[in-house]
């Protein structure tokens, strides 16, 4: 069995409002056999942080504050180097702990219609069913809290019908996500450290499809910074849809012409 943690990154707004650019949402995966172990792994990184950069195990790692020093963050008053380090380790641990990641990136400036969080986990349950289905595993989603309703409606939608998009032609096809354990858990972010690796991910799915400056001399997350991911990015989830790396899932492909 799997157990899929998701976070998000960005707003479900429109732009014309100062919403962002996209809405994200980042999916590590961890094999329930060797969760033990694996967690293990993930707590000692944090013990490496909080000896290599004062970072204690009970403050936050996310995404927003290490962009900005927030959070328990805001005391140490890290150098952008150091947070960058902390953010690329972070990634090139999903590797080192055999465990795997994607992203699903939906891009709401080329979005006619619907709401961008239901695209979002639409295509990520999509992308689940289809590992479960080719591995023969069953699935557990543990997600951030917030909308803890629609996730679950969805889940449930998946479950029954699971409607997918053919890979060929314009066309659906009907493929219920039978091997979905329960209704999705969620959790408070705080309290899981794989959901913060979660949202880590999302962060860095966005930077890769929308690139920040260049300027500064040490960007804390740069467009590169998903490729530290390395093997644990599941290239199977874009590998006929395409997109910038492999790992993203973005939707709209293409913008739509007028």
């Amino acid at each position: 069995m799997y157990l899929a943690y998701i976070d998000e990154s960005g707003s479900t707004g429109s732009l014309a409002n100062g919403g962002s650019k996209s809405f994200t949402l980042g999916c590590v995966l961890v094999r329930s056999s060797r969760w033990a172990e694996t967690f293990d792994a993930v707590l000692g990184y944090r013990r490496y942080l909080r000896e290599e950069f004062g970072v204690r195990l009970r403050d936050e790692i996310k995404a927003n504050y290490l962009l900005h020093n927030g959070g328990g963050f805001r005391k140490l008053g890290l150098s952008e180097q150091a947070r960058h380090s902390v953010y690329r380790g972070t990634l090139r641990l999903v590797a080192k702990v055999d465990a795997s990641a994607f992203g699903v990136v939906i891009r709401k400036e080329f979005l006619s219609n619907g709401d961008p969080h239901e695209w979002a986990w639409t295509f990520l349950l999509q992308r689940l069913e289809r590992l479960a289905t080719t591995t023969r595993a069953q699935v557990l989603l543990v997600h951030d809290e917030g909308r803890a309703d629609d996730v679950r409606r969805l889940a449930r939608k998946a479950r029954r019908a699971g409607i997918a998009g053919s890979a060929f032609g314009g066309g659906v096809v009907k493929r219920p996500f039978h091997r979905l354990i329960d209704d999705p858990v969620s959790r408070n972010s705080q309290q899981s450290l794989f959901i913060q690796v979660a949202d880590l991910v999302a962060y860095a799915a966005f930077r890769r499809v929308y690139p920040g400056p260049t300027s500064r001399k040490h960007s804390v997350v740069p467009a590169d910074m998903w490729d530290e991911l390395g093997p644990a990015r599941m290239a199977e989830v874009n590998q006929r849809s395409g997109g910038p790396s492999p790992g993203i899932v973005t939707w709209p492909r293409q913008p739509r012409v007028p």
